[in-house]
């Protein structure tokens, strides 16, 4: 499919650097450009990444942490 858009000139600059390092033609660097962002944004994905971000051990709460604001939640009154 061919199409047009408008584009900020340095992006454009840059992408015309890029697909010159890369030996990619202009159409194919937007393409694959465009795929990436598609795929990064589809829901599923967005929640694959979200549940490797917060699945990680190391971003749960410190355990001392956790028990200080367990005690503080059991002596509140509500």
């Amino acid at each position: 499919m061919k199409t047009a858009v408008s584009i900020p000139d340095p992006l454009f600059a840059e992408a015309e650097r890029v697909a010159r390092r890369l030996k990619l033609s202009r159409s194919r660097l937007y393409s694959v450009a465009l795929e990436s962002y598609v795929r990064a944004h589809e829901p599923s994905e967005v929640t694959k990444s979200l549940n490797r971000v917060y699945g990680r051990k190391k971003n749960r709460p410190d355990p001392a942490w956790e028990a200080i604001a367990a005690e503080t939640l059991l002596r509140s009154k509500w």
